[in-house]
């Protein structure tokens, strides 16, 4: 029988919010490496995205230090681009102002992504989906995988004239946690996305509307995690449903679940067990 309690199909990432140290040199980073633009800019926040779209806001805490290793958050944020020549012309920019950054490349089968991490150790993805035809499913699982990707090879094929992002959005979200089996019951059974991979105790991928996934939560090196202290590096993460009532029904299924929830009407935010802030609004 099909579930009645899952999130509207047309579920979507919003904006990360990320903790920093160091506004001016992270804001650096998205805008002259990555190829953001400023869409917003206060004292202590700026908000970076593509056209209208923003896609990270960093907010600046100096009063803030590292995680502890080990500790859960961040594993990275995906920003999905509309074409390959547009991720091209991302990986270019990043490889040309700051080519240490870059921590590896792979083809998923379902689409092409490169890795890096932010000046302040945040995990970064940019990658490209290929067409929803082309990816494979069996028994409710989508065929994913880790084949070399040479970024050399992929900037020559698809980096043509004068580079040129185009749209991007927040395709995913992907945490670090401590328990896969407790992602599973929180994300799945309680917020109401689909599991799409499961790879045993180690890594969990979760959707909306049949995508491959919009969040993914691993152990790789948080086994057994508990609650985060206030740190910097992930502030919160921005799940958008499609309309009102799609925000109600889903504030009325964590309160039967003893969520805890922050509900203003608007905007329902709560934590997940590993205290990563999850915000929820309706789109337009």
């Amino acid at each position: 029988m099909a579930r009645t309690d899952l999130l509207a199909a047309d579920t979507s990432m919003g904006a990360v919010t990320l903790l920093v140290a160091d506004l001016d040199g992270m804001t650096a980073y998205y805008r002259d490496a990555v190829g953001l633009e400023v869409l917003r800019a206060a004292d202590d926040s700026v908000t970076l995205g593509r056209g209208p779209t923003p896609l990270v806001v960093l907010e600046r805490h100096p009063e803030l230090t590292n995680a502890a290793n080990g500790a859960a958050g961040l594993f990275h944020t995906a920003i999905l681009f509309e074409t390959q020549a547009g991720l091209a012309a991302a990986v270019y920019s990043v490889a040309t102002h700051v080519p240490g950054t870059f921590t590896g490349s792979a083809d998923h089968l379902v689409s092409q992504a490169f890795y890096f991490d932010d000046p302040e150790g945040n995990g970064i993805e940019l990658y490209w989906d290929r067409d929803r035809s082309e990816w494979s499913w069996a028994h409710g699982q989508v065929e994913m995988a880790s084949l070399r990707l040479d970024p050399g090879e992929f900037l020559r094929e698809h980096l043509t004239g004068e580079p040129e992002l185009g749209p991007a959005v927040v395709g995913h979200v992907h945490l670090a946690v401590g328990d896969i089996g407790l992602a599973r019951e929180f994300y799945v059974t309680r917020l109401g996305f689909e599991a799409t991979a499961e790879f045993g105790p180690q890594a969990l991928f979760v959707s909306a509307g049949g995508y491959h996934h919009h969040m993914a939560m691993n152990t790789w090196g948080t086994n057994g995690a508990g609650p985060r202290t206030r740190a910097l590096g992930l502030g919160e993460v921005n799940i958008v449903v499609p309309t009102a009532d799609d925000l109600g029904s889903l504030g009325e299924r964590l309160a039967h679940y003893a969520v805890a929830l922050r509900d203003d009407g608007r905007v329902v935010s709560f934590d997940d067990p590993w205290n990563n802030v999850i915000r929820v609004t309706a789109g337009a």
